[in-house]
């Protein structure tokens, strides 16, 4: 092996491992929260069970929310860790490790040790990851191929992008880089669809920094558009030939198209004065999201107003037109913009290098994260003595069969179907409020939760020989306590 190699190879190990164990920290013992987690944990259980690795379903329905990417490496997963929290989220974690390796090694291409190590560490330190690598959803495998396609554009433009300090290369870019670009845009599509596109927003934006740059000769735009959709067209049209079109239809048009101009789910103003009211959201939420680090946001907007290079402009490209884009899209949720967090911290660690003393900063910076971080962990076994639906699982489940049909009243949260399909086999079923009594009298066991208010009303006592559990806890979703029931008629 080549000598110097071995330092890079090790702080690349150390990088992942260290990056792995920080965001695997209290998975296990914290139980999947908000309805996203649920929704793609289960998705991806039936997706195993029903052996189609085609079409996503959630409680035997089909889900066109997103492209199957999380929901293959979810399945993944749960082979080699069986079906639970922790397995769910595993991919999160391993794609979040693998982002800071992208920075770790295009900081090193950029200007050394220093940016290499502070890019990776401000990205993996911040709220915004910090949440997402424990998340059982498909953003951080959005942000890790996006960050991929912006590198692999760095290089296909390398001898243009000049860095202060370092003088530009003369060599003609690999060829190589070209197949990473539209790989990556295609696995970028199929994380969270075309949002993944955004970094050929960005180099369409070259034009304006860096004159006849020549892009299409570069990035053959034509033939690589052919590799990337062609790419996406393996999964995609078996997927439209079965739906009839709906994933198409349904997928884009109603989780992409429509959410850019209608506020779905309450996230986001419903009235065109709201719209305007919240579009500075991002700008003004990046403050939450980006800590530690956004304190020096107002510093680093400074510096570069007043002087930046044509590589500072190529990240701010990036990243302008994540922020831009969400802006403009009329449902809004803080963790949209993930994808600019790799390029805010390339962009804050090539700062943060030329400012003396800044070491201090980042050394506080990073203590007061791993401090919250391990808060964050020793709390986590807390959270499941106040989730209503865990705690309700474990009281039930002695007396669950898989042969038992379920329904719910009132509180119908994803999580239902992601806790009490581990014991049973039945799918959950939205009872109208004054269809109880009919639900619970069908043939063969079954069991329904609802408001602990509304179950006295019904069942003032307990009926011979059924069981009724009770149980208080807090709702992320509804962001509200609630008190429930659960009443269970055996076989």
């Amino acid at each position: 092996m080549n000598p110097p190699l071995q330092p890079a190879i090790r702080n690349l190990a150390l990088l992942f491992l260290g990056s792995l164990l920080f965001h695997l920290a209290g998975t296990w013992t914290l139980p999947l929260i908000d309805r996203d987690e649920p929704r793609f944990a289960e998705a991806s259980r039936e997706m195993l069970a029903r052996s189609d690795y085609v079409i996503p379903h959630f409680n035997n329905r089909y889900r066109f929310d997103k492209p199957p990417l999380i929901y293959w490496l979810q399945t993944l997963s749960y082979r080699v860790f069986g079906q639970n929290d922790f397995a769910a989220r595993f991919p999160s974690t391993v794609a979040a490790s693998l982002t800071a390796l992208i920075l770790f090694a295009w900081g090193r291409r950029i200007g050394g040790e220093g940016i290499a190590w502070w890019s990776a560490i401000i990205f993996t330190l911040c709220f915004q990851t910090f949440v997402h690598a424990k998340a059982a959803v498909a953003d951080m495998w959005l942000a890790l191929f996006v960050t991929a396609a912006h590198w692999a554009g760095y290089e296909l433009l390398r001898d243009r992008l000049r860095s202060r300090g370092s003088p530009a290369p003369v060599a003609p870019p690999e060829k190589r880089w070209w197949w990473i670009f539209y790989l990556a845009l295609a696995f970028a599509f199929l994380a969270k669809g075309p949002i993944g596109w955004t970094p050929l927003l960005a180099i369409l934006g070259a034009r304006f920094y860096l004159g006849d740059a020549k892009l299409n000769r570069r990035f053959l735009f034509f033939t690589g558009s052919f590799l990337m959709l062609s790419v996406v067209a393996v999964w995609g049209i078996p997927a439209l030939i079965r739906t009839n079109g709906d994933f198409l239809r349904i997928g884009i048009g109603r989780h992409v198209l429509e959410r850019s101009v209608v506020a779905m789910e309450g996230h986001g103003g419903k009235s065109f004065w709201a719209y305007l009211a919240g579009l500075p959201f991002y700008f003004v939420a990046i403050f939450v999201t980006f800590l530690p680090w956004s304190f020096k946001l107002p510093w680093l907007t400074k510096t570069l107003w007043r002087k930046r290079d044509s590589l500072d402009n190529y990240l701010i490209a990036g990243a302008a037109v994540i922020f831009i884009v969400f802006t403009l899209v009329k449902t809004k949720l803080p963790h949209y913009t993930l994808p600019a967090f790799p390029l805010l911290s390339l962009l804050l660690a090539k700062a943060l290098v030329e400012l003396p003393g800044s070491e201090r900063f980042v050394r506080r910076a990073s203590i007061t994260a791993g401090c919250f971080g391990l808060i964050a962990f020793l709390a986590s076994p807390l959270a499941a003595k106040y989730s209503p639906t865990v705690q309700l699982a474990r009281q039930a489940r002695g007396n669950l069969t898989r042969e038992m049909e379920f329904g719910a009243v009132g509180y119908r949260e994803p999580s239902l179907v992601w806790y009490f399909r581990k014991y049973v086999d039945g799918w959950l079923s939205d009872v109208d409020d004054n269809l109880v009594p009919e639900f619970m009298e069908k043939p063969g066991g079954r069991f329904i939760v609802m408001p602990t208010r509304r179950a006295m009303e019904v069942y003032p006592a307990t009926p011979e020989g059924w069981k009724r559990y009770t149980t208080q806890g807090f709702s992320p979703a509804n962001f509200r306590w609630v008190d429930l029931t659960l009443l269970l008629k055996p076989l």
